[in-house]
């Protein structure tokens, strides 16, 4: 049986227990005040006891590629090394730390965000091949607006490139592994899904370049452990017939395995940047907030633009409505496929269930959101059997970052009974 507490081992890095914070946005850019941000951010996670800390989506290159405001970006050595300060404090707890590196490609700002188009006028999205039709659509409709630049293949090697680095970068400032963000329509995601890839050259396999990226971080970052998410399209609507099936994931994970990946993410969700990633209720309170709402305007392009989105995240949220663990099955049938470790994240909420996916459809167990409202989560999960987060996954913690809002908890009644637990000493480890 595998217990909670039991150590891990992912590549040469042994993970103290087999709870992990996954991947949030913690919008601390790279301003002077940045790793003072991250350690506010995920030390909290450490000091309660998580295995694994994951320091959220950073963006490899320079400029473009950011999905949302204030993301922190690790192209610069210099800016990397002061993050040495970040993973030795979080290291005094005994905790191992994860980078996730990403790029937006089509997700990028330079795409949906009005305000930084106006800015930006001159920057052109990365882009794995030309936007498809439903995405030009949008363009033609002024939702979104597209001037791609389509890599060439020597630039595709070049991007890769710029994760080896990025990795090298972190893996020298003391982080223990490196997490691809390779789902959630960022650029990884885009080479491996036929929706968006239609190449004609090597890269027209979009596994090739999640090989050429290990290759990469193995030449600057030696044998750093790691590890990416892979996406199945299956929440993807049923127009969209070039997509990712669940059979198509599980391959995608067994080749991986034997690039050498050292630990899998996989997920499912549609190949649109929509609810079905962060599945639960519509988040009225943070589309009603007037504090809010000219930071919408701006980074819809108007009021009434920004009203038509708030529609479609209520329609998304009846489509894809909470599901526990909605990405179990897809992690059981990988687990069974491939021989390293299988990391599950998704709608875990509850202890009980924690322990009867370990062992069975996962190796680990991460949380994403519910770590915004109780930022020393672990604390609780690791010492009751039957502890449950007060997260009510009604997402009004991530629509304001489309503003460059910080990720917390705005839902009253969620921060009341965080505010009783903290009274009665449930965050206390040696409670």
């Amino acid at each position: 049986m595998v217990r909670l507490s039991d150590p891990l081992r992912i590549g040469d890095v042994t993970v103290p227990n087999r709870l992990y914070r996954a991947p949030l946005l913690e919008c601390a850019g790279n301003g002077d005040d940045a790793v003072d941000r991250l350690i506010d951010h995920l030390e909290p996670a450490a000091a309660s006891g998580a295995g694994l800390v994951c320091q959220g989506a950073t963006i490899v290159r320079d400029e473009g590629g950011c999905a949302a405001p204030g993301m922190t970006r690790v192209h610069d050595p210099d800016f990397v090394s002061r993050l040495g300060r970040l993973t030795d404090r979080l290291h005094e707890y005994g905790t191992t730390v994860a980078i996730q590196l990403e790029h937006g490609g089509l997700r990028s700002m330079e795409t949906w965000h009005a305000g930084y188009r106006d800015e930006h006028p001159d920057l052109r999205q990365l882009a794995v091949s030309r936007p498809p039709a439903l995405l030009r659509a949008l363009d033609r409709l002024g939702f979104l607006g597209y001037d791609p630049h389509v890599l060439t293949t020597a630039e595709v090697y070049d991007l890769a490139d710029d994760f080896g680095r990025a990795a090298g970068h972190a893996a020298d400032a003391g982080y223990d592994l490196i997490h691809l963000a390779g789902a959630n329509m960022g650029i990884v995601h885009q080479f491996l899904s036929p929706f968006y890839n239609r190449r004609d050259d090597e890269f027209g396999d979009g596994v090739r370049f999640l090989e050429v990226v290990h290759d990469a971080v193995r030449d600057h970052a030696g044998d750093v452990p790691l590890l990416t998410k892979v996406p199945a399209e299956t929440a993807a609507p049923p127009v969209v017939r070039r997509r990712l099936s669940r059979a198509d994931a599980v391959e995608i994970c067994r080749r991986l395995d034997g690039t050498g990946y050292d630990a899998l993410v996989p997920v499912s969700g549609s190949v649109f940047w929509d609810m079905s990633i962060v599945r639960g209720r519509f988040p009225a309170r943070a589309w009603r907030d007037e504090g809010f709402r000219e930071g919408y305007a701006e980074a819809f392009g108007g009021r009434l633009r920004a009203g038509l989105v708030a529609l479609a995240n209520r329609v998304q949220a009846r489509w894809y409505d909470f599901d526990p663990a909605w990405n179990a099955d897809l992690c059981r049938s990988v687990r069974d496929a491939v021989s390293v470790p299988v990391c599950c994240e998704g709608g875990i909420r509850e202890r009980p269930r924690i322990d009867r996916l370990l062992g069975d459809a996962c190796d680990m167990v991460g949380m994403a959101r519910p770590f915004y409202a109780e930022p020393e989560l672990p604390a609780r999960l690791l010492a009751d059997a039957e502890a449950s987060a007060v997260c009510a996954s009604c997402n009004n913690c991530a629509v304001p970052q489309v503003t460059g809002a910080p990720g917390v908890c705005r839902t009253p009644a969620v921060l009341e009974e965080v505010g009783r637990l903290r009274k009665a000493g449930a965050y206390d480890r040696d409670s």
